[in-house]
């Protein structure tokens, strides 16, 4: 017996005695690595069917002469595999480790919470990402690693930790100066996250935005949303933007979780975002998670600066027409924080040198202030007030804007378990004087919000959302008030209008496999109409009735009214809105992702403008609007190419609307107290498909956008003998672009200047003119076609900039640098409209083009310090 241990003791060590010479690539598989050492000893390797033979290798293999013994050390590293030697054969089995919760928060040097840094754990080749908060989560066996940790314009953080027990990090990156500004042509953030479900979104940071040529210079986040694929607008000098052939009022926009009603400033020159106190946005396009609702185009979520808590720091910019500065720093070191940023315009003083009188200008104010209770707790306020005004004397006087006001308060249960509580109010509102008719208008939609959304951790590969919200809206469509006693209107208030919305949802992220990844949920939301408020009653229930004598819809004449009380219900709806989004990764480099979302909009913005006006009125779903519900549908492939520098998005998508309003020729939608009279009903569909080819490293970088589209409404007649809108047909909606193509790029020629370029090329927009006219009494009576069935020219554009640094070494002190920029370089007279009218000398009709913008060139000064 004794003899028998011997001979397999040295048999054993012979084994392990010998060498291996290996070189293979992280594309190979475990059975192709077993087969090569096979090769070159005198053993084989016996495993079970838990063992998948056929995963990638964690790392690239460079081996040259290892011995056996350190061979199978790293299998039981890389791939938690232990081994037994039995005679010449290795048994493999998978190892039964304990694991632990690695946890943790990564803060920037001003201990600033970084959102989306990724945590690398180099033996496994797994990791995590930051959230909101900054905190990650990830459950790893018995042992000691290697994290890596990374952050777009943070030096790599590199720590070595002993896992044994649970553990809780706090991680603090350093600011990489030398590379700060070249950050978005030395880092890669712009890669396809190929294994991530989410898909229908893109991203921009405060870096992109101020790299995109915009109008006098002014760095514009909503602007730049216009050269990212499936995103439009209604032209020059218009508010609002379009997604996926969706109206303006279908977006659903989030200042740091709180609504916005109103997106620009000065009729849509400037948008209402401040770059420089914004942190991040995200543009949720499609497969849109289920915390987010109440829209049924697009969620755009904004995310404002954190203050610095550390050090002080100013920056801003003086431009042509307007200027700005950003303030932020400690109030309390380490402790608590603010930021406040301001922009204002001027050009009105330009006015007055002349001895214009008239006035245009505007102002907005961004706040946040931060306040850490414990490690564990914390309390954030952000804040928003920007108002627009006009005066154009002895005609007319207007002011209107938002307000907004965000508390929250961040809980951390465990490290697993985070929740933010938020309480918010925001509203919009528009005062109007006419001055030469003694009377003023007003109208305002309020909302005040309570949420908690919880975030739960429960495994790696799976992590809970969810949570509960509620939205209490008060809208106020109009009041009429005269001046004084010599003003030919008295006094007239519409009927204001009470909602509340409540909605609670669940939100699963969920790795199956390697290679399949899942994210689905279910929101639950609900819409209550309250009185005080008289409702009037129509024959058949049609507010609207069709004239056959005339060929022409009509306002019906109310039969009775029913009067509700205050906080009596007048109507209620509810809706259950599944989510539902999957990748598939082919590899490492590419996947193919499919979505579908379902989704309810209780609010409408009266409109019969392309783009919405200011004096635009919202209002709720009731007796006579339903709500509209959206069916989302896309698949996507996506794929990085030479290691991440260039990446290729392409989405298909189809989309169909229920409830989609639309107006009766004609329709009369100011201080109308009865605005179910113009309305008719219908439907809408889009679909095409989305391209996004970016070249994300190196000097030259920026991305090329197109998209295919088509977008059409329905809008039926209430009764079979009633024709609808375009005899009940499809049409194109206003918002249809057929093709829309972005060409946006950035060049570091040297540290100090930086050149960039935007082109920009779009289909005309729908609209409908004459084909005709007749003669009545003198006078030249237009016919007018189908809706929609005409366009305007194409729209395109080329816009160039030059960014100057004098001193891009200095990292302290005063920092400045120039920015020229040229819009539209080539003088395009893009069309905003085309009015017919006849002319006064000739008597023959013409069509007249109104264009606002040529070329105009620009200069800003910006700096910090």
């Amino acid at each position: 017996m004794k003899y028998i241990t011997y001979c397999f003791l040295i048999f054993s060590l012979s084994t392990l005695s010998q060498e291996i010479t290996l070189s293979l690539n992280k594309t190979a598989t475990l059975k192709q690595l077993f087969q090569e050492v096979e090769n070159q000893t005198n053993y084989t390797f016996a495993y079970n069917q838990g063992i998948d033979v056929e995963q990638h290798l964690k790392n690239d293999i460079h081996y040259k002469a290892m011995p056996i013994d350190k061979f199978l050390a790293t299998l039981h590293n890389n791939h938690s595999l232990q081994h037994t030697i039995i005679g010449n054969n290795i048994v493999l089995k998978k190892q039964n480790q304990e694991e632990y919760l690695l946890s943790g928060k990564i803060l920037d040097n001003a201990n600033i919470p970084l959102i989306g840094a990724n945590i690398y754990v180099k033996e496994l080749a797994k990791g995590s990402v930051s959230d909101q908060n900054g905190y990650f989560s990830i459950r790893l066996p018995r042992g000691n690693y290697h994290l890596i940790i990374s952050y777009l314009g943070f030096k790599n953080l590199e720590q070595q930790i002993a896992l044994t027990s649970n553990k809780n990090l706090n991680l603090t990156m350093q600011a990489d100066d030398q590379t700060l500004d070249e950050v978005v042509i030395t880092q890669n953030n712009k890669a396809v996250a190929i294994k991530k479900p989410q898909m229908s979104t893109n991203s921009l940071t405060a870096e992109d935005i101020k790299k995109i040529p915009v109008a006098l210079g002014e760095a514009d986040p909503l602007k730049s949303l216009l050269s990212l694929p499936g995103v439009t607008s209604a032209g020059e000098m218009s508010s609002g933007f379009n997604v996926r052939g969706g109206a303006s009022d279908q977006n659903l926009i989030l200042l740091d979780g709180a609504p916005i009603y109103n997106d620009s400033h000065m009729f849509g020159f400037f948008s209402v975002f401040n770059a420089d106190a914004i942190h991040s946005l995200d543009l949720y396009k499609g497969g849109i998670p289920a915390q987010f609702g109440g829209r049924v185009s697009s969620v755009l979520d904004v995310k404002q600066q954190t203050g610095d808590y550390q050090n002080f720091h100013a920056n801003g910019g003086i431009g042509l027409i307007s200027s700005r500065l950003m303030l932020e720093g400690p109030i309390q070191k380490e402790k608590s924080s603010f930021s406040i940023a301001g922009r204002t315009s001027y050009a009105h003083l330009f006015l007055k040198l002349s001895d214009n009188k008239n006035t245009a200008k505007f102002y907005d104010i961004n706040t946040k202030l931060n306040y850490k209770l414990n490690e564990n707790n914390s309390l954030h306020f952000s804040g928003y007030l920007g108002n627009d005004v006009f005066d154009l004397s002895n005609f007319f006087y207007t002011i209107y804007g938002n307000t907004m006001g965000n508390l929250s308060w961040k809980h951390r249960f465990s490290e697993n378990i985070n929740t933010n509580l938020t309480a918010f109010y925001s509203d919009y509102t528009f005062n109007l004087k006419l001055t030469n008719q003694n009377f003023e208008w007003d109208n305002a939609i309020k909302s005040y919000g309570l949420a908690y959304d919880w975030k739960h951790f429960i495994t790696d590969n799976l992590q809970l959302n969810y949570g509960l919200a509620a939205t209490y809206y008060d809208f106020n469509p109009g009041t009429l008030k005269p001046e004084n006693t010599d003003s030919q209107f008295n006094y007239k208030q519409l009927d204001r209008k009470y909602a509340l919305e409540p909605s609670l949802y669940l939100d699963v992220t969920h790795t199956l496999s390697e290679k399949l990844n899942l994210r689905y949920g279910l929101r639950y939301s609900a819409f209550y109409r309250f009185g005080a408020q008289e409702v009037a009653t129509y024959l058949n229930n049609q507010p609207v009735v069709y004239n056959s004598t005339y060929h022409i819809y009509e306002e019906a004449t109310p039969t009775g009214s029913v009067f509700y009380k205050k906080g009596e219900q007048i109507s209620s709806f509810n809706h259950l809105e599944p989510r539902v989004s999957l990748s598939y990764a082919v590899n490492d480099n590419q996947s193919f992702k499919a979505s579908y979302n379902r989704m309810a909009q209780y609010l409408h913005l009266l409109s019969n403008t392309q783009s919405p006006m200011p004096m635009n009125i919202w209002t709720p779903s009731g007796p006579f609007i339903k709500p509209q519900l959206l069916d989302q549908y896309a698949i996507g492939y996506f794929r990085n190419f030479s290691d991440k520098k260039y990446s290729l998005e392409a989405e298909w998508f189809y989309k169909n609307v229920q409830n989609r309003i639309d107006y009766i020729d004609g329709a009369d939608l100011l201080a109308n107290n009865n605005i179910e009279r113009v309305i008719l009903n219908g439907k809408a569909r889009a679909y095409g498909m989305e391209l996004l080819l970016r070249k994300n490293t190196g000097k030259l970088t920026g991305w090329i956008a197109y998209t295919l589209s088509r977008a059409e409404q329905k809008t039926k007649g209430n009764t079979p003998n009633d024709p609808g809108i375009a005899n009940g047909d499809w049409y194109l909606s206003p918002y249809d672009k057929m093709h829309d193509l972005s060409i946006m790029t950035s060049y570091a020629l040297n540290k100090k200047w930086t050149l960039s370029a935007n082109f920009a090329l779009q289909s005309g927009q729908p609209v409908t003119f004459p084909n005709g006219y007749y003669e009545f009494a003198d006078l030249h009576i237009p016919n007018y076609a189908s809706r929609n069935e005409n366009k305007l020219p194409a729209y395109h554009h080329l816009d160039i900039a030059a960014t100057y640094t004098p001193k891009p070494n200095k990292n302290k002190g005063w920092q400045s640098s120039w920015t020229f920029s040229i819009y539209n370089l080539y003088n395009r007279k893009n069309a905003t409209s085309i009015r017919f009218t006849t002319n006064e000398n000739t008597g023959y009709n013409e069509a007249r083009r109104l264009s606002i913008f040529g070329i105009l060139p620009s200069i800003s000064y910006n700096f910090k310090f």
